[in-house]
């Protein structure tokens, strides 16, 4: 099997590489940069073919697409700044990359009747209530840019496609590129207390684990919505924090310990607003890949231990 995945300097495409070579499928990576420029870890994806995409310029996403002719595309390129979508400036670039963009790679992959996957996101609801969001649920009502656009970029791909998987995720975290737990780590080495928020309520998702995920669906033809995060049970960036640094005082870094540092429990409001809404239930329900034969991925406590490993904490 031939797949094309976009966005591979980034968390999650990075990953779905790796995991592609591991199963021995033929994977051809793009971004818009003219070669490779995510990390040199000396894992496969750092030697498996690349091609420059801009996902934003039709011709060019014809012109790749057309000429690798794979089986199937996963389609990780996004823009995930969801502050900096706010501004007045960056908003028509987000629509572009995350709505215009997706367009263009499922015109394509209609005219080939390849497979695309799609990564979206909980913004695409408004994050309101307790209840865990279903996939097939349509009540759209994204509270920021960024979330507007995910939506747009889902609309496109499931009324032009008929083989397609739109995965929704949230909290992404993975080895090439900036996350949470990496912040986190960083800001608790310089500093003695923490106010994190208690009351956003979701699930991490590793890249390591979705990327094998996302490679089992293409191996199918069990297409539709689905949400994936890691299993382990929801809980807030608080509940994160404190996990993440005992762990890592765990894993021999006791510089995280609670006799240094404090982490404080405080409301998004007293916390104080960002630039974009955040949702308050980032709950999704995972029922569905259990329902069509997909291995749900391991908890996030879990995937938590095993990143800390991989991770170079002292070299943060």
């Amino acid at each position: 099997m031939k797949v094309l995945v976009t966005g591979v300097a980034g968390q999650l495409g990075h990953d779905v590489m790796n995991e592609l070579a591991k199963r021995g499928y033929e994977g051809i990576g793009s971004d818009i940069a003219e070669s490779y420029n995510g990390i040199q870890d000396g894992t496969p994806v750092v030697s498996m073919p690349y091609v420059q995409m801009d996902i934003t310029d039709k011709a060019s996403v014809e012109k790749v697409l057309t000429e690798v002719n794979a089986d199937a595309v996963i389609h990780c390129a996004a823009w995930t700044a969801v502050d900096l979508a706010e501004d007045e400036d960056k908003k028509d670039k987000v629509h572009a990359v995350n709505a215009e963009g997706t367009k263009n790679i499922a015109e394509v992959c209609k005219k080939l009747d390849s497979k695309m996957v799609y990564t979206s996101t909980d913004y695409v609801f408004n994050g309101q209530g307790e209840e865990p969001w279903q996939p097939d649920c349509k009540d759209y009502q994204p509270l920021n840019v960024y979330g507007q656009s995910k939506l747009d970029g889902e609309l496109a791909v499931s009324e032009m496609l008929d083989k397609y998987f739109i995965v929704r995720i949230a909290w992404v975290f993975g080895k090439n590129g900036n996350n949470f737990i990496k912040t986190m780590l960083k800001v608790g080495k310089n500093h003695d207390k923490l106010r994190v928020v208690n009351d956003q309520i979701g699930t991490p998702t590793y890249t390591f684990d979705l990327a094998r995920l996302l490679v089992d669906m293409i191996e199918t033809d069990k297409y539709g919505y689905y949400h994936a995060t890691n299993e382990g049970g929801y809980i807030s960036w608080y509940d994160f924090t404190k996990e993440i640094f005992r762990q890592a005082v765990e894993q021999g870094h006791t510089e995280y310990g609670e006799d240094r540092i404090t982490v404080d429990s405080v409301t998004t409001a007293e916390y104080g607003v960002s630039k974009a809404a955040r949702p308050f239930n980032s709950r999704l329900d995972k029922k569905k890949l259990v329902e069509n034969g997909f291995t749900p991925l391991p908890t996030w406590q879990d995937a938590l231990e095993r990143y800390l490993k991989e991770l170079n904490i002292d070299e943060l």
